[in-house]
């Protein structure tokens, strides 16, 4: 099940052994087009800029800030877990006058100290999900007070398995990945930005390759076509299939199977005597974190304990990272992976292999 790709859907598969079209080809930008407009659906905006950056997650986070930070921008953080603090550490790269507002990893962001951290940033930075701790971080309190300051926002973790609103929230530029709640391969970033900050872009960001004014000159000229890369194609292609499959189920019935399928595992958890990190009210149904319990069969340790699951049982669960390391373990429930019978054999495996 593991934090990170998830199996994916069905016709994803299907998608990826398909014949390959040139990135030209007329049929294949019919189809771009198509998947840049579910990607409007799932993200619940109107953006004309929204389309998958060619790259994972991480690669959408950089051309976030590339285009948007200046030497000397005042940029607001949250920080509570593992990806809050790359945004950082991507920003002071860029130049910006960094300003941390953090909280204990495992624990959510104070909305209220983010906003009050300084009275006009040029942006303000959060991650909705945070995957390394399995939090949920508040981002509706944030559009509302942020003033002028533009709102970035990672939702890696969050599109398609719990409830996002980019224009409702008023968020300004968002990304995310595929592997997670989309149950596509990694490989594409899905990125969404409002007019307010496309009209805000870096004259000339430090990277070519993920220069979006570059793309948004397509917007701007009312659809006539710009080159700029090569586009994966067949990456395309399954992240239109899995879009499909998800948009076919309905974004609130998909919301509501990882809903129940995180509970399940919780609940589960709990019955095997072991303690959840996150709070109740801000723990992703899709993400769950738990802390190692001391009492491992003797002669194992945890990452023993782990690779176990992996060999005996084709289950795989993630480790804690930064301070957590060593000490939790993350365990996703995304995408097509959130069925009943996977958190059943996983419940089921866990405590064989723990004795309980």
């Amino acid at each position: 099940m593991g934090p990170g790709p998830c199996n994916p859907y069905p016709e994803v598969g299907a998608a990826l052994a398909r014949p390959l079209l040139g990135h030209l080809d007329p049929q294949f930008l019919a189809l771009q087009d198509e998947t840049c407009e579910r990607l409007r659906t799932v993200f619940r905006t109107g953006n004309a800029l929204t389309f998958p950056v060619s790259g994972t997650g991480s690669a959408g986070m950089e051309a976030a800030f590339v285009n948007l930070v200046r030497p000397g921008d005042v940029v607001v953080v949250g920080v509570n877990g593992l990806f809050g603090a790359r945004m950082v550490e991507v920003a002071r790269r860029l130049g910006a006058d960094v300003v941390v507002v953090e909280a204990p990893w495992g624990e959510p962001l104070d909305p209220a100290a983010v906003l009050a951290a300084h009275p006009a940033p040029a942006l303000i930075a959060v991650v909705h999900a945070e995957t390394s701790t399995g939090v949920r971080n508040d981002v509706a309190p944030l559009g509302l007070g942020k003033g002028d300051a533009l709102l970035l926002v990672d939702m890696v973790t969050s599109l398609g398995g719990i409830d996002v609103e980019v224009d409702g929230w008023n968020v300004d530029v968002a990304y995310s990945g595929t592997q997670k709640c989309l149950g596509v391969p990694p490989g594409l970033a899905p990125v969404t930005v409002a007019d307010r900050a496309r009209h805000r872009f870096v004259e000339t960001p430090s990277s070519w390759y993920f220069d979006m004014g570059l793309i948004s000159r397509y917007v701007e000229s009312g659809g006539g076509r710009i080159y700029h890369h090569t586009a994966p194609v067949a990456m395309v292609y399954a992240l239109h299939a899995g879009l499909g499959a998800l948009l076919d189920e309905g974004l609130e019935n998909s919301w509501a199977r990882h809903e129940t399928c995180g509970r399940l595992l919780q609940d589960g958890l709990v019955s095997l005597g072991l303690r959840l990190v996150a709070p109740e009210g801000h723990r992703l149904p899709q993400l769950t974190t738990v802390w190692v319990p001391a009492d491992l069969p003797p002669g194992t340790d945890e990452a023993a304990l782990r690779q176990s699951l992996l060999t005996d049982f084709g289950i795989e669960i993630g480790a804690g990272v930064g301070p957590q390391a060593g000490k939790v373990w993350r365990i996703g429930c995304m995408g097509h992976t959130a069925r009943r019978r996977n958190v059943t054999l996983l419940l089921a495996a866990l405590g064989e292999v723990l004795g309980r």
